[in-house]
């Protein structure tokens, strides 16, 4: 089963190196990770998602709390968060698509960065099911490029945190 940590950090060099290896130590992969500084500037942010049962999960929460530079750790239920992830995607169109590519995009509600001749370049941002089916339906034009973020939340809520 996917979880979503939200861990708070101390912001300072090396901290995401400690966290990450904490994973590889322990054997657990990591599916997605995004980081990123918050409204105070000595703290990050730090989103991972993995796979595990409760039990791993738990141990994964424990143990990251025994790091100096971890302030908390919280299990971001799907229910009660927000989770997104951005992607931009290059994919090549021609005269003969380039209506069919446009209705794709304007369903999905996506953000048209540039449009050449032959490329539409797109921002999209979403859940990961969400993501991955966008991918999936410009995936017949032709993709030149994909960049995509990792999964970011946040709760909808106060929830309590380990």
């Amino acid at each position: 089963m996917k979880h979503t940590l939200s861990i708070l950090v101390n912001n300072h060099p090396g901290v995401m190196s400690h966290v990450s290896g904490l994973f590889t130590r322990r054997g657990y992969n990591i599916d997605s990770i995004a980081v990123g500084v918050t409204d105070n500037p000595e703290v990050s942010s730090m989103t991972i998602v993995l796979n595990g049962d409760d039990f791993v999960v738990g141990q994964v929460k424990n143990q990251l709390l025994k790091l100096p530079d971890v302030l908390r750790v919280q299990d971001m239920a799907y229910a009660s968060s927000v989770q997104r992830e951005l992607v931009l995607v290059s994919f090549s169109i021609s005269e003969n698509n380039r209506s069919e590519a446009l209705t794709i995009c304007n369903g999905f509600d996506v953000k048209i960065l540039e449009m050449t001749e032959d490329s539409l370049l797109i921002e999209f941002s979403g859940n990961s099911r969400q993501v991955s089916n966008i991918i999936a339906v410009l995936k017949p034009f032709g993709i030149r490029e994909i960049s995509r973020t990792g999964q970011i939340a946040i709760a909808y809520r106060n929830q309590n945190a380990v």
